[in-house]
């Protein structure tokens, strides 16, 4: 019987090539004590730099990200004034269209120009323009505004049509391409 346990210890060839025949992977599985040590982290890095530019570093991934997204009219990037199948709807329509308050940021810069010539009466000629072109860019604002409040209340009812004039007038009163979230169509492609 001994001889037979000492066999049991030291085993043969042949009994070698069996065991490695078993399928598995290969290593035993980890203890749920050996897992939670693996996976423990601390709060706080010992290498506080690194951890700092390690959360820098994610922090711009993820601005850069929603920058794009909001940028793109992607509606879990847009803020709450800017969601919504109305509010794109009306984006939709100012983009479509030229509005005259597009122009207004330009002939400000024109008429700061004019201020800087020493003849008075250039500007005063550049200010009573300037009151002129606001007073023309209030008027399409307002009926812009009109227009795409009967619009909405066409298409989605009475209901969503609130705040949709003011909404629409501020966004006409902006240069196109400083526009945000970006026109999303051309002009002349109005919306159905």
């Amino acid at each position: 019987m001994a001889k037979a346990s000492s066999n049991d210890k030291n085993p043969t060839p042949d009994s070698s090539a069996d065991h490695e025949s078993v399928t598995g992977k290969g290593r035993p599985t980890p203890t749920r004590k050996e897992r939670e040590a693996a996976n423990l982290r601390p709060l706080v890095s010992n290498d506080r730099k690194e951890a700092r530019r390690q959360a820098r570093t994610q922090m711009q991934g993820e601005r850069e990200r929603a920058r794009v997204g909001m940028a793109n009219g992607e509606e879990k990037f847009l803020p709450i004034r800017d969601r919504g199948p109305q509010k794109r709807y009306v984006r939709d329509y100012v983009d479509a269209r030229f509005s005259v308050g597009e122009l207004l940021v330009p002939a400000m810069f024109i008429v700061i120009i004019l201020t800087v010539i020493p003849q008075p009466e250039l500007q005063v000629f550049g200010l009573f323009a300037l009151w002129g072109f606001f007073f023309i860019a209030a008027i399409d604002a307002i009926l812009l505004g009109l227009r795409v409040r009967r619009k909405i209340v066409e298409k989605f009812g009475e209901s969503h049509a609130e705040k949709v004039r003011w909404y629409a007038a501020m966004r006409s009163l902006q240069l196109r391409i400083m526009r945000l979230p970006k026109p999303q169509v051309k002009r002349g492609q109005f919306p159905h």
